[in-house]
């Protein structure tokens, strides 16, 4: 479905004043967001969110409408798998809290232009070579085989190519200067940790993109909704991260659920030329799993590892 260049340009004049509010307004000052801030900020979000879905509907119909509600909570519900990656790259440089909402911020701002030319790319393929669904559904599908075997998660930013070569082109300073990702050292412009944490922090998205955008395009090839339930997921994610951050751990079985909604959407696209799974069904899985995995995490704690340790003060045996 085409649509007007009136359209794109709204909703792109709308996110740039949504991220001006956010960074000016809300954001004026580097400080520690409390996680009463964060849940705030969430909610505004998600209302935001839900709001964009209802102009959808009048002005292209529930169909869209629908597309767009599916593709919002497969974005959505995708992301928090980030919010756990993100936490572990800003514990391993070490990262002042009152400077990661800065990071997360332009971080997200170069999502968007990513995903939105991988959405482009994705869309025109599909609509060019029909065949290449069958690759994005057995891609998605091993991607949740993936994810549902893997163990704990870990982040070595000495591996990432991006960072290497960042590391060998660009003097780097020693030490954090605020929230600066460059500064001036005797004359010499220089980058800062901080920077190697933005390009971090934007490589590990790309990654996670190669995984959502398939998955949203199982539902709909239409480039606005896709585009815009993605736009609003990702800009939700600063604000939900501070949320979860801390809470992450306690829902262990998520990752089992997330393996599950890729899963589900992969065999979507790969029986499509046969049979088409209703959006409602999805929709309803996509609930359902997320549901579960969070229920059951509640119900059946993970074990914290315990390890023996002398308590203070004891005498030690006689031999």
């Amino acid at each position: 479905m085409q649509h007007p260049t009136w359209l794109w340009i709204a909703f792109a004049v709308f996110i740039v004043i949504c991220l001006l509010i956010d960074l000016i307004v809300l954001h004026s000052d580097d400080h520690k967001i409390s996680v009463k801030e964060s849940l705030k900020q969430t909610a505004g979000w998600i209302v935001l969110s839900l709001l964009a879905g209802v102009g959808i509907y009048f002005y292209m119909g529930s169909h869209h409408a629908l597309n767009y509600y599916t593709g919002y909570l497969i974005e959505y519900s995708l992301s928090i798998d980030n919010i756990f990656v993100f936490l572990l790259i800003f514990n391993y440089f070490k990262v002042d809290d009152k400077y990661q909402y800065k990071v997360l911020f332009w971080g997200i701002f170069g999502a968007l232009v990513f995903r939105f030319l991988f959405i482009l790319l994705g869309s025109a393929l599909i609509e060019q070579y029909y065949w290449v669904v069958y690759i994005f559904g057995a891609f998605l599908v091993y991607t949740g085989y993936k994810l549902a075997a893997e163990g704990e998660k870990e982040v070595n930013p000495e591996d990432n190519p991006i960072i290497q070569i960042a590391q060998k082109l660009l003097p780097v300073s020693d030490e954090y200067h605020e929230s600066h990702f460059f500064i001036r050292h005797k004359g010499k412009l220089m980058v800062t940790p901080l920077l190697l944490v933005l390009i971090m922090i934007e490589t590990t998205d790309i990654v996670f993109a190669l995984d959502s955008i398939p998955a949203i395009l199982s539902i709909t090839t239409d480039r606005f909704i896709v585009f815009s339930s993605n736009a609003f997921a990702i800009l939700g994610l600063r604000a939900l991260y501070f949320s979860l951050a801390g809470i992450m751990k306690i829902f262990h079985y998520l990752h089992y659920a997330l393996a599950a909604i890729l899963a589900f959407v992969g065999i979507k696209m790969l029986i499509s030329n046969w049979y088409h799974v209703p959006t409602l069904w999805a929709l309803g899985f996509i609930i359902l799993a997320v549901t579960v995995s969070i229920v059951a995490s509640i119900k059946n704690p993970k074990e914290a590892e315990t390890t023996d340790i002398e308590e203070p003060g004891e005498p030690e045996e006689q031999k």
